[in-house]
């Protein structure tokens, strides 16, 4: 029997079986977070070696007979001011993970979400302007209590700007929801237009939900 999400406010939809009810897997969930937290990195670190440090021309003292230690120049990493050894530089921190592992991993977060009953589906179309309260009542409503992540599609931003200043609630459009943010979330709202985007995400094809009262 196919799993199925409760809609707030009345009914239920149905979920569809290869994005919601595939098998947990780990090897591919770790390998698409750990690529989705690396491409959120600026890699902008930046620090100077000895050869980059203005300065340190000019040998500080003559090699021999001051009865102090030879040195060659002010620039060295054991002087103060001197340059960084093996510092951090600019660099990219992507990482590749090919379509096919980014769609199992995106399948295996929202099955979880499924089989512990922390998903639910609303109507993004019954915020016809922000009102906070209509969301936060909707929400009290369904119970979640806890880390919330809200998926909408890109056009429902009248829904967004209600969710957006609650608190312990995230508000992302369904192109950029990753499996980061799906799982780090205990509890995951979807508008019926995102789910039809996520489905299409997880599965290269997108069905229609079901809906039943």
């Amino acid at each position: 029997m196919a799993r199925s999400a409760p809609k707030l406010g009345g009914g239920t939809v149905a979920l569809d079986v290869a994005a919601f009810e595939a098998r947990f897997n780990m090897p591919l969930v770790h390998e698409s977070v750990r690529a989705e937290l690396n491409a959120r990195r600026r890699g902008t670190a930046s620090t100077l070696t000895r050869g980059k440090v203005s300065g340190g021309g000019a040998k500080p003292w003559r090699q021999k007979g001051t009865g102090r230690a030879r040195a060659g120049s002010s620039r060295s990493p054991v002087w103060t001011g001197g340059g960084v050894v093996f510092g951090p530089t600019p660099r990219d921190y992507v990482v590749k993970v090919n379509r096919k592992a980014r769609r199992a991993a995106l399948r295996s977060a929202l099955s979880v979400h499924a089989e512990r009953e922390s998903l639910a589906v609303f109507d993004a179309g019954a915020f016809s302007e922000p009102s906070t309260k209509q969301a936060a009542t909707l929400l009290r409503d369904w119970g979640a209590a806890g880390p919330t992540l809200v998926v909408l599609a890109d056009a429902e931003a009248a829904a967004g700007k209600s969710f957006r200043n609650i608190d312990r609630l995230t508000v992302l459009p369904a192109s950029n929801a990753g499996v980061a943010d799906v799982l780090g979330a205990a509890w995951l709202l979807i508008s019926e237009a995102a789910l039809d985007e996520l489905t299409a995400r997880a599965t290269a094809h997108g069905p229609a939900a079901e809906e039943t009262s």
